[in-house]
């Protein structure tokens, strides 16, 4: 990201990263990366299946959390932040993963149905020592905060906010915002790993235009380049890998897995605990559905996509919304089209995930600014292509319905949509 590096503490560790170079670890943040919940994210990748597709894409959300824990530190240090409150930003940034289930973003949806829940929550319970699902002598993480004077509620509350605001304070904002140190590192890191250039971010550019004005971060104008930059980046990198339609079957897939677990959603929760494998060797035990689903996977026999609704008409929302908000009849209705094209359970897959707008993504990008003498410009709130890209959807399709390769030749595009209009 930068030439700048931090000296290693005595004692400490440097870890040598592909994106960022050395990283410097000593104290809170080199005893953190020894415990049984940090170390857990070895095993899980940071993007999900996109590996499935981009073979380089084997990273892990533990590389991502170092990275973050990197960029964090240098945030705090170009804003003046330094001592107790630079060290739990950074200390912040490192953890803020921990709740992530497996094959990360992944299973959002069954996390949310079975713990009522997000992953940014429950990283919050797990710094804490509050969380009821991960075993109580394996809670190593506020033991060590306390170790070395860090208090767990507060690094907690940079993760997640109980009144998350884009307006927070300084160090809250390096955290979260339309620009922070969680995106600017995963979008260098897949971008590297992936091989696709669209996430290739002026990082450096970023960091040396960053400013505080009235407790909060803007940009120099000088950086405006490097920010729009920033944005379309952004926006590249969901429409070509996060949601490439062939991640996105193989993610269906995972999530139809374990949504079609025995027990689930009752008995669920133990699975959100597990490493990417262990989910995997768990499914692949089960037998059925599950078991069916997982064993594709694992030999890359993915399903296709046989439908595809780009935008849905204003008058109709509400009807294709409910898919969205209640997974229950979202199940019912894959196994209705499923059943009339003679396929079992599991075998059609509806995916909704582009009708869920994120308005607080939306929101950061607004409170973006640029300070030029003196003075402070919000360009994603003012009407232009800029404030067209900050509400952008993550992905290009509202709707799309994903079958098994033996179902592919009646599942036309035209059945699917007669079966989804009488649903």
């Amino acid at each position: 990201m930068s030439p700048r590096r931090r000296s290693r503490a005595p004692g400490g560790k440097s870890i040598f990263d592909p994106v960022h170079g050395p990283i410097a670890l000593g104290g809170a943040p080199l005893a953190l990366l020894g415990t049984p919940e940090v170390q857990r994210l070895w095993g899980i990748r940071q993007t999900g299946f996109a590996h499935l597709v981009f073979p380089g894409a084997n990273h892990t959300r533990l590389e991502h959390s170092l990275g973050t824990y990197w960029v964090a530190g240098a945030m705090a240090e170009r804003l003046g932040l330094g001592g107790p409150v630079a060290e739990q930003v950074a200390v912040g940034a490192l953890l803020h993963d921990l709740g992530h289930p497996p094959f990360s973003h992944t299973l959002d949806l069954p996390l949310r149905e079975v713990t009522g829940e997000r992953h940014e929550r429950v990283s919050r319970r797990r710094v804490e020592g509050t969380d009821p699902d991960w075993p109580g002598e394996r809670r190593d993480v506020p033991a060590t905060l306390e170790r070395f004077g860090l208090a767990p509620r507060a690094v907690a509350e940079l993760i997640d906010p109980r009144r998350p605001s884009p307006r927070a304070p300084l160090p809250g904002s390096i955290l979260h915002g339309a620009i922070d140190a969680d995106r600017l590192d995963y979008l260098q890191r897949d971008a590297h790993y992936t091989g696709v250039a669209h996430g290739a971010i002026d990082a450096v550019r970023l960091l040396d235009t960053l400013r505080a004005r009235d407790g909060r971060i803007v940009f120099a104008e000088k950086g405006r380049s490097a920010v729009e930059g920033f944005a379309v980046g952004r926006a590249l990198m969901y429409s070509t890998v996060y949601y490439h339609k062939t991640v996105r079957a193989a993610e269906m897939m995972a999530q139809a897995a374990v949504e079609r677990s025995p027990g689930y959603p009752g008995e669920a929760r133990p699975l959100f605990q597990l490493t990417d494998g262990e989910l995997l060797a768990r499914l692949r035990d089960a037998r059925g559905p599950s078991a069916r689903l997982v064993e594709a996977l694992v030999e890359r026999r993915l399903y296709k996509r046989s439908y595809a609704l780009r935008r849905v008409p204003a008058g109709e929302r509400r009807r294709w919304t409910r898919w969205a908000e209640a997974p229950a009849e979202r199940r019912a209705l894959e196994d209705a089209i499923a059943e009339r094209l003679g396929g079992g359970p599991g075998t059609a897959l509806v995916d909704v995930a582009g009708l869920v707008r994120r308005e607080d993504v939306a929101e950061d990008w607004r409170t973006v600014g640029l300070v030029d003498d003196g003075s402070v410009r919000y360009p994603f709130r003012e009407p232009g292509p800029w404030q067209v890209l900050a509400d952008r959807p993550a992905s290009d399709w509202a709707v799309s319905v994903y079958v098994a390769p033996r179902l592919r030749k009646d599942a036309t595009g035209g059945r699917i949509a007669r079966l989804l209009a009488a649903a």
